[in-house]
């Protein structure tokens, strides 16, 4: 049974990892297909301004903490090794680190660094939006059920 700070800091995990996929959630079902339906002049604006947004502490710590949380519980795991939970312990871990952060860093930064480097309204921005949108909303699937199954993974922990 997990216990003490260790508890708490699988909690935060489950709170950081979830709360996280759920805002991959929103961008996979919502918004992006919001923001597709757009004019590629005023879709690749709003992206523009909702990837600034994105960079605020209030996500950021969430995102970021999430990562570093996952990170320290993952070492935590190796160095204290409890019976039990283990493998769901460091699968949460890595299905958030390299599922979720470690996607975002590949995939989906180089392509909104590109897309801030367009003006909209401009032939080379809205050539860019259709395949933009498409291989974005993809890997955002993927950082969507990594982030979700890491929760459900430090979930099953605390079982």
């Amino acid at each position: 049974m997990i216990e003490g700070p260790y508890f708490v800091l699988v909690v935060l995990g489950v709170l950081g990892t979830g709360l996280v996929a759920g805002v991959f959630c929103a961008f996979s079902t919502f918004v992006m297909p919001g923001l597709a339906a757009l004019p590629p002049a005023q879709g690749v604006a709003a992206m523009r301004a909702v990837n600034v947004a994105a960079l605020r502490p209030a996500f950021m710590l969430v995102f970021l903490g999430s990562a570093v949380l996952c990170a320290v519980l993952a070492v935590v795991t190796f160095v204290l090794w409890p019976e039990g939970n283990t493998v769901e312990l460091l699968l949460g871990s890595a299905l958030y680190l390299f599922g979720s952060f470690g996607v975002t860093m590949v995939a989906n930064v180089p392509r909104n660094d590109a897309l801030m480097k367009l003006e909209p309204g401009t032939s080379e921005a809205a050539a860019y939006w259709p395949a933009y949108v498409r291989e974005w909303t993809v890997w955002n699937h993927v950082r969507m059920i990594a982030s979700a199954a890491a929760t459900v993974s430090y979930v099953l922990a605390l079982t």
